[in-house]
């Protein structure tokens, strides 16, 4: 079974959907025959690098609420998070446009250690409250997981991997996602947003179920009476 999930790097709740998916996994009898891929989404493309603002006045502008009526938003999710072991900081949270950290997801995948890199970049936003929009800090993000530090500046100081986030971000708008995280199972069943885990329990044995299940086979409709067969040979007989 394949599972593409795609996400931002500063949505909380795609963390916590990812949470959800893999308590599901652990329940799933057939977890080791999944594969999951993450797929880039740029919930603000045009988000500036580095900014003054917190988190909170960034909510406030982009919804046009108070600012205290953004942080009260964001206890909420921080508590969703807490149900599923992750520790939210937003007052910290260091806003920044995450397109190197997708180009850096990408070069991870190319190295085997896309998992680990997107775990580690999640919590690096909203736990570690690091910059990721800062080189640096990619490149020893990506040294904590065992890609090599010095390569990792490299591919950040050009444009490498840039197009392969675009692609994701094409084929998530072609498939109409407009929100993340969004999850497809098998390029053929959808699910959108940071569901139960029950839901995630149901959608794979689902899947699983209907991909697996045994052909049937239709009679065709003939001129006899009934749908049998003519002459046949069946239980070893007919043997010449």
């Amino acid at each position: 079974m394949k599972i593409e999930i795609w996400s931002d790097f500063a949505c909380p709740f795609c963390y916590i959907g990812k949470r959800r998916l893999e308590a599901a996994l652990s329940q799933f009898p057939h977890k080791d025959k999944v594969e999951t891929m993450f797929r880039s989404f740029e919930l603000d493309p045009h988000a500036k690098r580095d900014t003054h603002l917190s988190l909170y006045e960034i909510l406030a502008a982009k919804y046009g609420m108070p600012v205290e009526k953004a942080k009260g938003m964001t206890e909420q999710v921080a508590q969703q998070a807490k149900e599923v072991g992750l520790d939210y900081h937003f007052d910290t949270v260091v806003s920044t446009n995450t397109l190197d950290a997708h180009r850096l997801a990408h070069y991870a995948n190319a190295n085997g250690k896309m998992t680990e890199m997107v775990e580690r970049l999640l919590k690096a936003f909203f736990t570690d409250s690091l910059h990721l929009g800062d080189h640096q800090v990619l490149a020893q993000l990506a040294a904590e997981i065992g890609l090599d530090r010095e390569k990792t500046l490299a591919m950040l100081a050009g444009d490498e991997y840039t197009e392969q986030v675009q692609a994701d971000k094409q084929k998530g708008a072609n498939l109409g996602i407009n929100g993340v995280p969004f999850f497809v199972f098998n390029d053929k069943y959808a699910l959108s947003g940071a569901q139960p885990g029950e839901v995630f329990v149901n959608v794979l044995n689902k899947v699983w179920e209907e991909e697996n299940a045994a052909p049937t086979l239709q009679f065709v409709q003939t001129d006899e009476k009934e749908e049998s067969s003519g002459d046949n040979c069946a239980d070893g007989s007919c043997k010449l």
